[in-house]
């Protein structure tokens, strides 16, 4: 059987951490930015971590 092959999508997407976590980037940050204030689109420029809950689904998705 060959081996399970990574979805290259996601993987291009995240970043896993040293200590593990997996980090992602905000959505709504690519478009209709005028209505959106100075706060929210610099918030949104930042990355933050993956939830818990969709933790252990994208773990399996890049086979770490």
């Amino acid at each position: 059987m060959p081996k399970m092959k990574s979805k290259k999508a996601l993987t291009k997407r995240i970043k896993v951490t040293g200590s593990g976590k997996v980090t992602r980037h905000h959505a709504y940050v690519s478009h209709l930015a005028p209505h959106k204030t100075h706060k929210q689109k610099r918030h949104l420029r930042k990355e933050t971590t993956v939830s818990k809950s969709d933790y252990k689904r994208i773990k399996y998705l890049i086979q770490q």
